[in-house]
């Protein structure tokens, strides 16, 4: 038997061809992207070409906000993970060319413990939460997080509900970054994505 665990300790089977008694693990959906940035924040302008696996555990949403996450934070070396395939990696990750951590990334509401120790490998950490228990999340953890050196993002539910809904497996969208705000535009449609800052690092 083979199978694959994700983060929540759970595992990702279905019955093999094969052998129909014998699950097998799930294997991701790739979607490919390609953007054309434009980062008005930080004057950052590029054309992304995006390959991101879906992890069958994920979730539409959470696979957009690794994508908007990614856009945001655009440079050189910054690259996708294995996702909640690898408990120990973060979603997004940028190294040093001595390959240090220079940048971690999380998406969703981990846990305290997670980002403290992310902290201490990483020079820089930021987490993205998303979805309808962000708010709660935050409001019980609040304290435990402050101590942290981490920045920390609360993405709008309902925005990020649109985002999800325009995707398709090939996409050519266009991105604009001002202040707390992305547009994103796509033969789909478009939508606005804001989010808040709740801490900064």
């Amino acid at each position: 038997m083979t199978s694959t665990c994700n983060r929540r300790g759970s595992y990702d089977l279905q019955p093999c061809a094969e052998y129909p008694d014998q699950p097998v693990a799930l294997k991701p959906t790739i979607y490919k992207f390609k953007i054309a940035l434009t980062d008005l924040n930080r004057n950052y302008y590029d054309t992304l070409n995006l390959t991101i696996a879906q992890h069958p555990s994920e979730t539409l949403e959470r696979m957009m906000v690794r994508m908007l996450a990614f856009c945001i934070n655009a440079q050189e070396s910054l690259a996708f993970t294995k996702g909640l395939s690898t408990a120990e990696e973060p979603d997004l990750w940028a190294h040093t060319p001595d390959g240090r951590i220079a940048l971690w990334i999380d998406a969703g509401e981990p846990a305290p413990d997670r980002i403290k120790k992310a902290v201490r490998i990483a020079e820089t950490v930021k987490v993205y939460s998303f979805n309808a228990k962000s708010t709660v999340w935050w409001l019980q953890e609040q304290a435990k997080f402050n101590p942290l050196a981490a920045a920390i993002f609360q993405f709008q539910w309902p925005d990020i509900q649109a985002l999800a809904k325009l995707v398709q497996r090939t996409m050519d969208i266009s991105v604009t970054i001002t202040g707390e705000s992305a547009y994103v535009a796509a033969e789909s449609g478009e939508c606005e994505v804001n989010w808040i800052t709740l801490q900064v690092s």
